[in-house]
């Protein structure tokens, strides 16, 4: 059976399942080709080297981040789409553990595409936290909150941080409920 013609998508699709599998340890072009049942050569009619195949997988990981937290705070407001987002920005990080680490970069400069899709991931939670009347510099301390608490805790969990026989569902809510109580007395309402 002739194997499908790849296309830049299923290169960086297939290497960001790999990266999600594997980890980043032994992530390279020539695992990549091999597990394609190509020769490396093959990979660069459709990606730049290894730094062009980790934007393609930035990129798409942010995109896909951005989607998930807009799903989840889609017709909810404050408290519960906060709840929501968060739930879902830890089920996303765990579903991509070797993706994950490329979505908290800030944008490269120059780079129109990663602009775009951190923007996309920032107007999620800007428009969330409009619900609490924090905008320009509020909202944008309030992201770097959000951002640090939910950050924080997968960067914990997914690195093997968390290993007390504490129930780490438990330890999550508590983390999430204590960012509402923070976010709704930001500014005072």
């Amino acid at each position: 059976m002739p194997r499908p013609r790849l296309n830049t998508a299923m290169v960086v699709d297939h290497a960001a399942q790999m990266l999600d599998e594997r980890g980043s340890a032994g992530f390279n072009l020539a695992a990549l080709a091999e597990s394609l049942d190509v020769r490396i050569p093959s990979l660069y009619k459709h990606i730049e080297g290894m730094p062009g195949l980790r934007r393609g997988i930035m990129i798409q990981a942010k995109a896909s981040l951005a989607h998930a937290l807009g799903q989840a705070a889609i017709g909810r407001s404050r408290d519960d789409a906060i709840e929501r987002m968060s739930f879902a920005y830890r089920r996303w990080a765990l579903e991509h553990p070797g993706q994950y680490p490329m979505t908290v970069h800030a944008p490269a400069p120059g780079d129109d595409e990663d602009l775009k899709v951190s923007s996309a991931i920032a107007d999620v939670v800007y428009n969330v936290l409009a619900g609490y009347d924090l905008r320009d510099d509020d909202a944008v301390d309030a992201t770097r909150f959000l951002r640090s608490a939910l950050h924080g805790f997968v960067a914990l969990e997914t690195s093997g941080g968390f290993e007390l026989p504490v129930d780490l569902e438990r330890s999550f809510m508590r983390l999430v409920t204590s960012v509402v109580t923070a976010l709704a007395s930001w500014s005072g309402s």
